[in-house]
């Protein structure tokens, strides 16, 4: 689908959203919406201990830098060749797996000596619409607890754990426990019209940020419309049997009550190709269970939002981001005073 003609006084003034979370989810949402506004700031997760980003933060002593450098490349204005090679990774030799945008960050914070500095600067190399923030500086791990009092410690080993102990994840915590965040980040999310949490993994990409201290009751307070875009599937290893309510609750228990305001799912269906794959890896598509979602609070919004033709089920960049800026459209009145200013309708 084409985008929608928007003008670039639009662009310049369009609403001011915090998208946080991490991953692929993440930024295959900031890819949509930075056509629509250049007022987005990314609030990304550093609690990765695996792959390259793993390795480099084992080796340097660093922010793990993937999930930051996924955001950035999604809201860089460069040449093709430019995001191709912040992509490459290494075939062979010592630096085999790791990507050169991850290198290329790790190089800046070498040179700032600062990782929130070394992403400011890569935003400017990149020239990024809007900016990326780490939600915190704190080198930090997370720890899964099971419902059956099991523990494991490590973002890359609860995938392993959860199978070996066939049970739920009963919550997440991070160690060591409310570490500080950016001051940028909580500025962002106070001065937002628009908070989104997700898509993403739900414990290890959405989930962890709140647990930073702080962040769940600056969403709480902020006066903006507060969206959570759901997966749609669930993730084998992590939620396995969910529903969307099953969701909704994990964020409200590890966050706070009243915390979000509508819950975006996808509606379209799945090829029957896509389905029997997911189904080897004991995923399925996520159940919308209304009455349960309404019954915590959350109003629920159906859309299409699958990308078509795709050889896994993902959300649609451009569909995603238009169905997220007509909701918030619908749930706001425009206020202008010489520029314009969204503000949320009080209930």
């Amino acid at each position: 689908m084409q985008s929608l003609p928007i003008s670039r006084e639009q662009w310049e003034h369009g609403p001011k959203i915090a998208a946080i979370g991490g991953g692929t989810g993440l930024s295959t949402m900031l890819r949509g919406l930075k056509r629509y506004t250049k007022n987005l700031t990314a609030i990304v997760t550093v609690a990765d201990d695996g792959g390259g980003s793993g390795v480099l933060r084992r080796d340097m002593g660093i922010l793990p830098p993937g999930d930051v450098r996924q955001c950035m490349q999604a809201l860089a204005n460069t040449e093709p060749i430019m995001e191709r090679l912040l992509d490459y990774r290494f075939c062979e030799g010592r630096l085999k797996g790791q990507s050169f945008g991850n290198l290329l960050l790790a190089a800046l914070n070498g040179v700032t000596g600062s990782f929130e500095e070394a992403v400011a600067q890569m935003g400017q190399v990149l020239a990024i619409s809007g900016c990326v923030l780490p939600v915190t500086g704190a080198n930090v791990q997370l720890e899964a607890i099971f419902e059956n009092g099991e523990r494991v410690v490590g973002e890359s080993r609860i995938f392993s754990a959860k199978k070996q102990q066939d049970c739920r994840i009963h919550h997440v915590a991070l160690l060591p426990q409310r570490p500080q965040p950016l001051p940028a980040t909580l500025s962002a999310i106070a001065e937002a019209d628009l908070i989104l949490l997700g898509p993403g993994s739900l414990y290890t990409s959405v989930i962890p940020n709140l647990l930073v201290d702080g962040v769940a009751d600056a969403i709480d307070r902020a006066r903006a419309q507060k969206f959570y875009i759901c997966n749609i599937m669930t993730q084998d290893g992590e939620t396995e049997g969910y529903t969307v309510a099953d969701h909704l609750e994990a964020l409200l228990r590890h966050g706070t009550p009243h915390m979000i305001d509508l819950c975006l799912v996808n509606n379209a269906p799945l090829s029957d190709v896509l389905l029997r794959r997911y189904e080897q890896e004991d995923a399925e598509p996520l159940a919308v269970d209304r009455a349960r979602i309404e019954a915590l609070g959350v109003d629920v919004a159906e859309r299409a939002l699958l990308l078509r033709d795709a050889d896994f089920a993902r959300h649609d960049p451009e569909l995603l981001a238009q169905a997220i800026l007509e909701l918030y459209r619908e749930r706001t009145v425009r206020i202008y005073h010489g520029t314009q200013r969204y503000i949320t309708e009080e209930a």
